[in-house]
């Protein structure tokens, strides 16, 4: 049976592996999103899922489905925000 022990060292290396991944992967957290899915537009709005399609349906929110999933430009829930004066 073959054993090999992990030191702490090792998991020091690991943890500045990982670090370095989570750079790479999300690099400038400054930069916002340009696309959002509709939970982040609901807790955003501050609005029901019902409130959300009916923006949908008359028009006023524009939006992108992709597969079963529905996105939104950051820029657009920007708009709807600055005319209703929020």
């Amino acid at each position: 049976m073959n054993v090999e022990l992990i030191t702490k060292e090792d998991l020091r290396r690991l943890e500045n592996l990982l670090n370095e991944i989570k750079q790479i992967v999300q690099p400038g957290q400054s930069q916002p999103k340009k696309w959002l899915k509709s939970s982040e537009v609901r807790k955003m709005l501050n609005i029901s899922p019902g409130t959300l399609q009916n923006l949908r349906i008359n028009g006023t929110l524009r939006f992108t489905k992709m597969g079963s999933i529905i996105y939104y430009k950051l820029e657009d829930i920007n708009k709807i925000l600055e005319e209703n004066g929020q």
